[in-house]
């Protein structure tokens, strides 16, 4: 059973102090059933997910109160992908016709402010300051700019490149593009990694409609059709957010593990994307996430980013919407923004940030703590 998607949905990313989470949510379901052409009362199954702005199945209360299964998925900043994958496995299975996906978040202001012991770790992982993830990602790209020769000027660039497509994005939060100079000597966070080379918690909201690919005419003239799915967690051996330690025997990453997963399921390969959004929670992730992806080889970031390879116009375009570094991240909705940005793309509705030559196929990455990873890639 192949699975479509027929309905987007999504509420500005950023701050909206009128309205709750809940209500951005509410906001992208309606839009997302709209687009559809579809009622709320039609819908036989939701997933979504919601770390701050109160449990996902509390939207009833505001769409409508049907009865139906509505399923929480909690998994850190893959929790889209992970509601993604939940529904596109139910309508798999034959179970259901068609259903949502929903993910909504509104976070305070500052740094991520996880617990150790929901983890697993000890105590002392918090004192020494590995539970601060901008840490964390800084001392992980510290290593990988050795190893493989990435400048400083390439950490800014993937910022400017990600503030120059959230200008050309209405629902991005950051809209003004920033200069390389201004990147580069804005204060420093956490070295080599300045204020504006990390996203920051925020709020939004994104619904998706999802369908039997049989059905799918009957919703829309340009349905989206979900080639691969895959998630994958962490193998031992493997240095991840919030890992206690690192191995003396390296393995590769889920990341890794996900994209080969997905690419075999889909049958095509990195090659045959034209659209890429990759885990961006700062300049460092999607570098290396270009790598773990299959896009390059690690160290080839350097060249292609210098050259404008993955400028929209460019021959690997990554993050067209501004991805988290202009959008923000409310986890909920984050790894949905994806799919919604890559969805308006395959339909040819992207506007400004339209990629050009036609794509025909898209693919998002998710990254979460403490190393889970969600992978989609989309057929028009």
């Amino acid at each position: 059973m192949d699975v479509a998607i027929v309905g987007i949905g999504i509420h500005p990313f950023g701050r909206t102090p009128a309205r709750s989470g809940l209500q951005q949510g509410a906001y992208a379901a309606r839009l997302a059933l709209q687009d559809a052409g579809i009622e709320w009362r039609d819908i036989q199954f939701a997933f979504g997910g919601s770390a701050s702005a109160g449990s996902a199945d509390a939207l009833v209360n505001e769409l409508g109160l049907t009865g139906i299964p509505f399923i929480n998925v909690a998994n850190g900043c893959a929790t889209g992908g992970s509601s993604l994958i939940s529904a596109y496995n139910a309508i798999k299975s034959g179970e259901y016709d068609v259903g949502m996906v929903t993910g909504f978040d509104k976070h305070d202001r500052g740094a991520f402010n996880a617990d150790p012991k929901e983890l697993g770790i000890g105590q002392w992982y918090g004192e020494v300051g590995m539970m601060m993830t901008t840490q964390f990602f800084a001392m992980k790209i510290q290593k990988y700019m050795h190893d493989h020769a990435i400048s400083h000027d390439t950490l800014a660039k993937v910022s400017e490149k990600a503030f120059i497509n959230g200008s050309k994005n209405p629902n991005a939060w950051r809209t003004e593009p920033i200069s390389v100079d201004e990147i580069i000597n804005s204060t420093m966070v956490n070295d080599p990694l300045t204020k504006f080379m990390f996203c920051s918690p925020a709020e939004g909201g994104v619904a998706l409609i999802l369908c039997r690919a049989d059905h799918a005419k009957r919703y829309t003239d340009t349905p989206v059709y979900l080639k691969g799915a895959t998630m994958k967690s962490r193998r031992f051996g493997s240095f991840e957010v919030f890992s206690p330690s690192q191995a003396l025997q390296q393995v590769d990453g889920p990341t890794v593990d996900a994209s080969k997963a997905a690419f075999e399921m889909a049958g095509v390969g990195p090659k045959d994307m034209d659209v890429m959004q990759l885990q961006d929670t700062e300049v460092g992730a999607e570098i290396m996430h270009m790598a773990e992806n299959g896009f390059c080889e690690d160290g080839e970031q350097e060249a292609l980013i210098q050259q404008g390879a993955t400028h929209i116009g460019g021959s690997m375009p990554v993050n067209t919407d501004g991805g988290c570094l202009a959008n923000g991240e409310p986890i909920g909705a984050s790894g949905l923004r994806q799919v919604y940005e890559n969805v308006l793309q395959l339909r040819g509705q992207a506007g400004d940030h339209q990629v050009p030559d036609d794509p025909k196929l898209a693919y998002t990455h998710v990254y979460g703590a403490p190393g889970i990873s969600a992978i989609t890639i989309l057929q028009r």
